[in-house]
């Protein structure tokens, strides 16, 4: 099912603040936009993913998108969120904003899973129907790294601690077909210092596989 994915993107300022003690704000804005640019390259080449809407109040995120909407051929679009409200909020402005374009289904994802794979994100939304909810959970299995939608205002989304089993619970509520779809590559997003570990880990053997991550990582040796 071709699908609009929507990204929430934080000010770089507010963003990974369990990560403050370990890296500098000028590192971490610039891991930020490497992973930004790794997500945005790997729906680009998904061909399920037929529009992609980033929403942020972050200027640099805002660049980081434009860049990469000059280089590939997949529509990009940035909605600006000025007052930065959070995550959930961020995602609703686009949701109405693919709604309203007229799209069927949404994939919300995260603009820090830097190591996604497009043949696994178009395998999972080619498993979409109708009035379906897929919650892609993270490696924790608690919180959810990818929401699903058809139609693309199903639900509301909730996310933060405890988010996939609150994602199911809405969507069983609301009659919809609620299913917890795992996607390999966007299980490990960065929010502590063991996200940080492991990431660091995974690239140092595979720097290809986020290639604008990877080379963040190493300009500024975080480690």
């Amino acid at each position: 099912m071709k699908t609009t994915a929507i990204l929430p993107v934080k000010r770089f300022s507010r963003a990974m603040s369990r990560l403050s003690g370990r890296i500098d704000p000028r590192a971490r804005a610039a891991l930020l936009r490497g992973m930004l640019g790794d997500v945005l390259v790997a729906l680009e080449q998904a061909v399920e993913v037929e529009r992609i809407i980033v929403v942020s109040g972050e200027g640099r995120a805002e660049k980081v998108a434009m860049e990469a909407a000059k280089r590939g051929v997949t529509p990009v679009e940035v909605l600006r969120d000025p007052d930065d409200r959070g995550h959930s909020e961020a995602v609703t402005l686009g949701i109405l904003r693919a709604k309203a374009s007229g799209a069927e289904c949404v994939a919300l994802l995260p603009g820090d899973c830097p190591l996604i794979e497009p043949a696994e994100l178009d395998a999972c939304l080619g498993r979409m129907t109708a009035e379906r909810v897929a919650v892609i959970p993270d490696r924790h299995d608690t919180g959810t790294n990818g929401l699903v939608m058809s139609p693309c205002d199903a639900i509301g989304p909730a996310f933060g601690e405890g988010s996939c089993e609150r994602h199911l619970d809405r969507a069983g509520r609301a009659g919809w077909e609620a299913v917890v779809d795992d996607v390999a590559s966007l299980a490990l997003d960065l929010d502590t210092p063991a996200d940080l570990d492991e990431l660091i880990r995974l690239l140092q053997a595979d720097p290809d596989r986020a290639p604008h991550t990877a080379a963040a990582l190493k300009e500024f040796s975080i480690s």
